[in-house]
């Protein structure tokens, strides 16, 4: 197929409408820098030391979803507890010395690893730094540090549970995916009635973008929902990424069927029917689609012998296609059904 090989490799970059609060200002900044000042606020109401702390909690506890941010709250809740409970025995058994802070850090990292907690190492260690300073572990001062991380974590979870919805972007995207879809699937029917014709693909590697990134989009909307486990929007953009490797087999065998001098009736009858299937992209009913195609290789097989090599290689590329369509739609009518 002309120019074929010069697929424009520049692949566009899309940002949802959504990801963006104002310009240099994101949804997760805006509401990390609400929360830092309202944890301190809390704390400093309750007259608690290092009321600065749970700013920090705060800030690193937010993640890009209520999913993650709820898996970062474990972490580090957990880790800083374990630090707490450990550092305040190694202080008050070895004393408050710089050699014990060090052993204390070197016991802590291979337990954090064991225990997965590595997420919550910098919450942990600020927390032993606070009992390191005050050069005591009383009840007082283990309930203080209790405080101030459950503040840190209660205000990340309050000011993170407030997420946009995805929803709108992932059909944008999904309309964007079939346009492009129904482009692809028009320029290989005109091929196929002109070889002449000229097309460089660039479809088809916009396309591959526009799916990972809306799959990308699709799964912040699925771990915004702490119920939820599953999302018809993913399966749907996971058809649409099959369906594209189907497109991309069938590139160059439309470019070798359709460079042929011969005239087969059947090359015609592919083209109305890669035309038709343009048109309808985005149908949920493709069993007219399967039905037409369950003809077009009836009549292949009623069609009489090749008699030279090169039809017959142009007759075995045609049924090739016609496999493949039938890939195509299987893999939407799959989907539809579950």
């Amino acid at each position: 197929m002309k120019n074929i090989s010069m697929m424009n490799e520049n692949r566009p970059h899309l940002k949802s409408n959504r990801m963006v609060f104002m310009v240099g200002l994101g949804y997760r900044t805006i509401k990390s820098a609400i929360g830092a000042g309202l944890a301190i606020w809390i704390a400093s109401l309750l007259n608690l030391e290092f009321a600065s702390f749970a700013a920090v909690i705060v800030i690193m506890c937010i993640e890009k979803t209520k999913k993650r941010t709820l898996h970062s709250i474990q972490k580090k809740f957990f880790a800083s507890l374990l630090a707490l409970i450990l550092g305040s025995i190694a202080f008050e058994l070895l004393g408050y010395q710089p050699i014990v802070l060090s052993i204390l850090i070197l016991m802590l990292v291979p337990i954090f690893i064991k225990g997965r907690l590595m997420d919550g190492f910098v919450t942990s260690i600020v927390v032993v730094l606070h009992i390191y300073t005050l050069k005591e572990a009383n009840l007082d001062i283990v309930l203080n540090e209790l405080y101030i991380i459950l503040i840190g974590i209660i205000i990340a979870l309050l000011v993170n549970s407030i997420m946009p919805s995805f929803k709108k972007d992932v059909e944008e995207y999904k309309t964007q995916i079939e346009n492009k879809f129904s482009v692809i699937l028009h320029e290989f029917a005109a091929f196929l009635k002109d070889s002449e014709r000229s097309w460089d693909g660039k479809e088809l590697v916009e396309v591959e973008t526009l799916i990972n990134q809306a799959k990308n989009i699709a799964i912040q909307d699925v771990e915004n929902h702490l119920l939820r486990k599953e999302s018809k929007d993913y399966y749907y953009l996971e058809m649409r990424d099959d369906q594209l490797k189907i497109l991309k087999r069938m590139v160059t065998i439309v470019g070798i069927v359709a460079s042929s001098n011969l005239h087969i009736k059947q090359r015609g009858m592919l083209a109305d029917f890669f035309l038709n299937i343009s048109q309808h992209v985005d149908s949920g009913d493709i069993t007219v689609a399967l039905e037409r195609l369950d003809d077009y290789e009836e009549s292949i097989r009623e069609t009489e012998l090749p008699q030279t090599r090169e039809e017959f290689e142009i007759r075995a590329n045609l049924f090739y296609l016609n496999f493949e369509i039938k890939n195509y739609l299987t893999i939407k009518k799959n989907i539809l059904r579950g």
